[in-house]
């Protein structure tokens, strides 16, 4: 029986078999502009709104840290499955109201200006140290974000053509010891993929020529 993994696994490969078939070095934007670091896309600021919950900011508001930002119309963020009910709670009692569920796991709500915001629920065994790490790892409004490692690995597990697309910018940018993290991660998390995971690596590299 096919599982959702399956074809995850299935279409990551095929696109990262085509993509080494095809990249060509230094095929991408300037040195100049893979280097920029903005905050041009303005969020609400829920650190005091979820406290004392653990979260953290995923998704293209997250990537914005590694890579050059790119846009989107929601702030994409992680609280622990233990700990989504209270979260829950406080989203509710702060004005914001549910306006969907998502797929993955986890609901869709929007604040009095209708700023979505999705609410993802980590399930998985890495998140609570992937939370932890993300407090002391914060944007220029103080908001948590998703180390590197755990971004990567986050975005590695859903496999869309978009993650992976980011995967290969942020790796690709990234240094010598901050990609020794990533690789640690996998090592933990999910070590039947590092091959694929060094894949990405190259086609980053690729990209700065």
């Amino acid at each position: 029986m096919t599982t959702t993994t399956d074809v995850r696994t299935l279409m990551r490969r095929t696109i990262i078999d085509m993509a080494l078939r095809r990249q060509r070095r230094g095929s991408g934007s300037t040195h100049e502009f893979l280097r920029e670091r903005t905050t041009m896309l303005q969020w609400p600021d829920l650190t005091t709104v979820l406290s004392p919950v653990l979260w953290a900011v995923a998704g293209a508001a997250a990537t914005r840290l590694y890579m050059p930002e790119r846009f989107t119309r929601d702030l994409d963020i992680v609280v622990g499955v233990k700990d989504i009910e209270q979260a829950y709670g406080k989203l509710s009692a702060a004005g914001f109201t549910q306006v969907g569920t998502l797929s993955i796991g986890g609901s869709r709500w929007e604040n009095h200006q209708g700023t979505p915001i999705d609410v993802i629920e980590g399930h998985e065994a890495w998140w609570p140290m992937a939370l932890r790490e993300a407090q002391s790892n914060q944007d220029e409004e103080g908001r948590p974000v998703l180390t590197l490692p755990y971004l990567v690995l986050m975005k590695f597990s859903a496999s869309r053509t978009i993650d992976l697309g980011d995967i290969t910018r942020m790796v690709g940018l990234a240094d010598e010891a901050a990609l020794a993290q990533v690789r640690n991660v996998f090592r933990l998390y999910a070590p039947n993929d590092l091959e694929d995971l060094e894949s990405l690596i190259w086609l980053g590299k690729l990209e700065l020529g």
